[in-house]
């Protein structure tokens, strides 16, 4: 579990440099909270940091769960595939956000994979 630990880690630091990529990119493009849109550019950013933060919420659980009853070893990979994924889709979103579709693709089948791994490992438990 130590490594699905760090995995988790990893992915919530990850999350913070999207945080502060937007906050770097309030201040380049003059975009004043709690506006969130205003320069294309900046949109992107944002949309790259809430759209992590939107898979986060699956991902975390569903690593812990996918872990704690079918792998730890599986659990970790996958969460590293995510965090890759997602460093490829923040870099597709805000060069040309039409290139986003396959790292998001990857990303989400990644977390359902988790997500219904952690359900298919309960519901074995409890059968």
């Amino acid at each position: 579990m130590t490594w699905v630990c760090l995995v988790i880690l990893l992915a919530l630091l990850e999350y913070s440099l999207f945080g502060a990529l937007v906050s770097r990119a309030r201040k380049q493009f003059g975009i004043h909270a709690p506006a969130i849109t205003g320069h294309p550019e900046f949109e992107r950013y944002f949309r790259v940091q809430q759209n992590t933060l939107e898979h986060l919420i699956l991902l975390i659980p569903g690593m812990l769960i996918f872990a704690w009853y079918l792998s730890y070893v599986w659990a970790t990979v996958l969460g590293l595939i995510f965090v890759v994924a997602r460093i490829f889709y923040a870099y597709a979103y805000v060069k040309e956000p039409a290139r986003r579709h396959y790292p998001a693709v990857a990303s989400g089948i990644v977390t359902m994979i988790l997500v219904l791994g952690g359900l298919l490992g309960v519901v074995l438990k409890l059968i």
